[in-house]
């Protein structure tokens, strides 16, 4: 579906936008990939990297510009929304910063997708915004409730918007990986609580998937893969084997432990073998495509801590060395 389409990809120039790019390019064939980004610099490096003229093109921009997305959107078929603030404490401290971009520039995206009749816009969502205790996941809450209720009043156009929401990247920026390491080197390593665990997938496991729900989406899911958990300690053990372990203490506006579907949303979830599928409750015209899928059982939560999936320590040591 992507062989010579024009595709936008907001935050072009990140982790994610980086590992998609070279996933594209080697395995589909698109006609454009725009890479919209702030960051002149990046843009220059990651132009220099690919040396692709033909199918890249660099669009400088900020999502809260909606002058600047509209020109963006010209004649594009699929748009992959990744730009955002994440870095929590960043978040916090510069509040309305955060929710301009990641609430504001959202609904730039999806007035701009549907007057150009897009169609189709994956949104990159996380673990964060399920029952958010920090700012971040609390804008991603509500950019995820803006691109379901835009299914709605996309009118008789054909635009579909639709989101993914996975758990924490390996080795993407602001990743617990590099900091481990360093602290390594001096012998000590903090981590905040003994009993931490977090979902974890790889940076090309998240494009695949973001791709391949690309593919599935009719318009209003929230999709959420299956992936293994795993405890910070022992990530910390496979970084860094008999070093000492000092214990901070949860830092404000983190959890103990992540959740990608909560009891509530269950009731309204399909589960397949790879993935859950969250359909939209409030959506009239929802197709109800995923009547295959398992009803999942009362009182069911996907939460890190009862994952039946988790990370041996010397699988993460494999993974670890792979970066």
């Amino acid at each position: 579906m992507f062989d010579d389409k024009i595709i936008l990809l907001t935050g072009g120039t990140g982790s994610f936008g980086q590992k998609f790019t070279e996933i594209m390019l080697e395995k589909y064939n698109p006609k454009v990939i725009r890479i919209f980004s702030r960051d002149e610099l990046k843009q220059w490096e990651m132009h220099k990297k690919f040396n692709n003229d033909k199918q890249l093109r660099f669009f400088l921009g900020d999502i809260r510009d909606k002058d600047r997305l509209d020109r963006s959107m010209d004649d594009v078929d699929i748009v992959f929304h990744a730009a955002a603030l994440k870095q929590v404490p960043a978040c916090e401290y510069n509040p309305f910063e955060a929710v301009k971009t990641n609430i504001f520039g959202a609904q730039n995206i999806i007035d701009t997708a549907i007057n150009h009749n897009v169609k189709k816009v994956i949104a990159l969502s996380t673990d964060k915004a399920v029952s958010p205790v920090n700012l971040y996941g609390a804008t991603k809450l509500c950019m995820e409730k803006l691109f379901i209720a835009a299914n709605a009043y996309a009118g008789k156009r054909d635009t579909r918007m639709s989101c993914v929401r996975y758990g924490n990247v390996v080795g993407s920026r602001g990743s617990v990986i590099p900091l481990f390491k360093e602290q390594k080197n001096r012998g000590k390593i903090t981590i905040t609580h003994r009993a931490m665990t977090r979902f974890w997938l790889t940076l090309a496991q998240g494009v695949e998937f973001v791709i391949k729900c690309t593919e599935l989406m009719s318009g209003g899911e929230v999709f959420v893969p299956k992936i293994p958990s795993m405890k910070i300690v022992d990530l910390a053990e496979a970084i860094a084997p008999g070093c000492n372990i000092e214990i901070t203490g949860i830092r404000p506006g983190e959890k103990l432990h992540e959740c990608l579907v909560t009891e509530d949303e269950a009731r309204h979830t399909k589960e397949f073998d790879e993935l859950f599928i969250i359909e939209p409750e409030l959506l009239l015209t929802y197709s109800n495509a995923w009547k295959e899928g398992k009803v999942l059982p009362e009182g069911f939560n996907y939460s890190s801590d009862k994952n039946d999936k988790w990370f041996s320590k010397e699988e993460l040591q494999k993974i670890i060395e792979e970066l």
